[in-house]
């Protein structure tokens, strides 16, 4: 019989590492370091998981997912459903109760976890008071907390319009529209990025009547221009008004609604307004400078590579440091930190590996390398885009825009990017994540067999058509 006994990782005192902020950067990092010896403490303003968790992820997530499902009983009689003769519609309630609950069962679920991993939870407001020591202040007063290494996961907030101020009941921003108790007559969104992108589509599968305020001339200004075009497409058939080339410039409300002030002296009124105009860095009075952390220009919290601060021992990971508002990468920034500050094998964050989702209706999916970097000669790359109009299992699911776009290093054949506009775009967008993070040829995504019928088949066309003969 031969007995085995673990060494400790650690025989010197267990380091320490202070965590404010629990969403998603906060809470991963937390059961990273703990599993890895340290002892963690995270103090959390709301509750654990955060804004992501508890008013923005999960809850417009699971918004979109109601939507997408009214979406696919609009269409139903398309595929010789008869559903009856009403139409569906929205209990706003019952859809608003469900996600909020959800938020909060998600909540209680990540601050299970880290209580069985052995981290403490302060509920409270922390700054820092010097390069290691937290000062929180909770309900039952003020707590001074020393440890060796602190780690700044704060988040952002919505940004707000001197001109255009929410007030929860006609006027929006996108942590308040979960107390509507109707689907709108009339929303208007401002806003044409990612997340007025996201509820504009998400209200019209729900039955509201959207305007999109656009200051571009196209919506989702900053993403693939084909992509954009698709779902403007989208937009138009599903009867969105895109309002573009226009600024809104203020709100306000009426007696049975609200009234938008565009540029150029024109006027939208509706029923209500939501305003998706960016977020601002959670970064004030959290004792930053008095510690010596510098801030950029815009409020980040300026991080390297391995999510260091300018103050050794100061970490810094999520939408704070304004690298990517993806909960994916504030978990990443999290991971990295506690690696190098554990002294455990560390990669450096990578920007280019991010791959990212728009959960638009048809969604949108990106990885590596974009149109815009190849346009510029930042990279030279064969690029191959595939409609989906030529796919079997698309035809079949009344699937009318979407396509597969693969970017493949010019002369190497390696997979450096691509772009998928279908349903479920936020899952076909693996496999070509996958050869972007491994640097697989086009032939290997090729070459691996798919199913057939299915979506993910036209990756493997695509990339099948930019083979090279030798």
């Amino acid at each position: 019989m031969v007995s085995v006994t673990s060494t400790p990782m650690y025989s010197r005192p267990r380091p320490s590492l202070t965590i404010i902020g629990g969403g998603p950067g906060g809470y991963e990092s937390a059961m990273v370091a703990a599993k890895l010896g340290a002892q963690v403490t995270v103090v959390e303003s709301k509750g654990m998981g955060g804004s992501a968790v508890l008013t923005d992820v999960v809850p417009s997530k699971t918004l979109i997912a109601t939507a997408d499902s009214m979406r696919r009983a609009g269409r139903a009689p398309a595929l010789g459903v008869a559903l009856g003769e009403d139409p569906a519609r929205a209990d706003m309630t019952v859809v608003n109760r469900r996600l909020l609950n959800l938020a909060s069962e998600q909540s209680r679920d990540i601050r299970r976890a880290l209580e069985r991993s052995g981290v403490r939870i302060v509920i409270g407001r922390g700054r820092l008071t010097g390069p290691t020591t937290v000062e929180v202040v909770t309900e039952d007063g003020t707590e001074t907390i020393e440890s060796e290494n602190i780690l700044l996961a704060t988040g952002a907030s919505p940004r707000e319009l001197p001109t255009a101020m929410p007030d929860g009941e006609r006027i929006f921003n996108w942590t308040q529209v979960y107390s509507l108790t109707e689907v709108p007559e009339h929303l208007i969104v401002v806003g044409s990025g990612v997340t007025g992108a996201e509820f504009a589509s998400a209200y019209n599968q729900l039955g509201a009547k959207v305007s999109l305020v656009s200051s571009r001339d196209r919506v989702l200004p900053g993403e693939d221009p084909d992509a954009a075009a698709v779902l403007e497409d989208a937009f138009v058939e599903d009867g969105v008004n895109v309002v573009g080339k226009t600024r809104a410039e203020s709100v306000e409300r009426t007696a049975t609604g609200v009234r938008v002030h565009l540029s150029g002296g024109r006027m939208l009124e509706g029923s209500h307004c939501l305003l998706a105009v960016g977020g601002i860095p959670n970064t004030a009075d959290l004792g930053l400078e008095a510690a010596g952390v510098r801030l950029t220009d815009s409020g980040h919290i300026a991080v390297d590579g391995v999510s260091r601060t300018t103050v050794p021992g100061i970490y810094a990971a999520g939408d704070c440091t304004g690298v990517f508002a993806l909960a994916s990468v504030a978990a990443m920034q999290g991971r990295v930190a506690v690696a190098h500050l554990m002294g455990d094998a560390v990669k450096p964050f990578q920007p280019h590996l991010v791959s990212s989702n728009i959960f638009t209706s048809p969604e949108i999916a990106t990885v590596g390398v974009t149109e815009e970097q190849v346009a510029s000669g930042k990279y030279q790359a064969d690029i191959l885009k595939l409609d989906l109009s030529t796919n079997p299992r698309a035809k079949m699911q009344n699937v009318t825009h979407g396509f597969v776009k693969i970017f493949a290093r010019k002369g190497s054949g390696t997979v450096i990017g691509g772009v998928v506009v279908a349903p479920r775009a936020s899952e076909l967008i693996y496999p070509i994540a996958l050869a972007v993070s491994h640097k697989l040829h086009v032939d290997d995504l090729a070459n691996t067999y798919t199913v057939y019928p299915s979506i993910s088949g036209s990756i493997s066309e695509a990339a099948r058509r930019l083979h090279v003969h030798l």
